[in-house]
């Protein structure tokens, strides 16, 4: 069956002109022009991907709300912020409330097509069957590669599937720097740095609330960042 994306937009043009390109690509594409009517159609059935705007209609942060109800429902379906809104403080905003990715509008559709299909293939690894339990262990950090869990001192962390991959590729090698490059390269991202600091800065948040000492995620200025022993 094909992929779902909900498209949250409420510029007529821009909508339609997605939506005809989503659905060229083999998508089924379900497309709102406001907050309520997304709304209301999340609380009854979850899309396989949204692409939020932000502003929507009369709601100047319609796309904030639907971001946070949708991570309410979901911890891992992948949300994309598609917004003409190009500044430090609503990426950075979006990308803590959960979302996987920020892209502004003036981005061409290929690069656009090329980062859905990315989260997808992150995604597609929560359904692939395994046959048997492929689990790293670093302390007290416990990381199921096949079902995409993570636990601290036996509690859940919930992470979205950036932010998995990104811890993935600091624990393959403690103790070792990895740059932002090469934190792109491993979780098949292509973002720049201020979004790969926005995501470092929120998966420590979450450890953080689960333990108020953790320190393990370690910024090395000038060169990227590692997992501390």
């Amino acid at each position: 069956m094909p992929k779902t994306i909900a498209l949250v937009e409420d510029d007529a043009a821009i909508r339609e002109n997605y939506i005809m390109a989503l659905k060229a690509q083999g998508y089924s594409v379900n497309a709102y022009e406001d907050r309520p009517s997304a709304a209301e159609a999340f609380n009854h059935t979850l899309p396989d991907l949204a692409i939020i705007d932000i502003g929507l209609k009369d709601e100047i942060e319609g796309g904030f709300m639907l971001c946070q109800q949708l991570r309410g429902l979901s911890q891992t379906l992948p949300i994309i912020f598609f917004t003409a809104r190009d500044n430090d403080v609503d990426t950075i905003s979006g990308l803590r409330m959960g979302a996987d990715d920020y892209l502004t509008k003036d981005i061409s559709m290929a690069h656009l097509l090329a980062r859905i299909a990315a989260l997808f293939r992150r995604t597609d690894l929560l359904a692939a069957p395994s046959e048997q339990k492929d689990e790293l262990k670093v302390g007290d950090l416990k990381v199921d590669v096949s079902r995409m869990t993570v636990s601290w001192q036996n509690q859940a962390v919930l992470l979205t599937v950036t932010e998995f991959w990104m811890l993935h590729a600091l624990i393959k090698r403690p103790g070792h720097v990895k740059s932002r490059q090469q934190l792109m390269d491993e979780s098949r991202m292509v973002v720049d740095d201020t979004t790969i600091t926005s995501h470092i800065k929120r998966m420590r948040k979450k450890f953080v609330q689960l333990d108020p000492n953790f320190d393990h995620i370690d910024t090395v200025y000038g060169m990227g960042y590692r997992w501390q022993l």
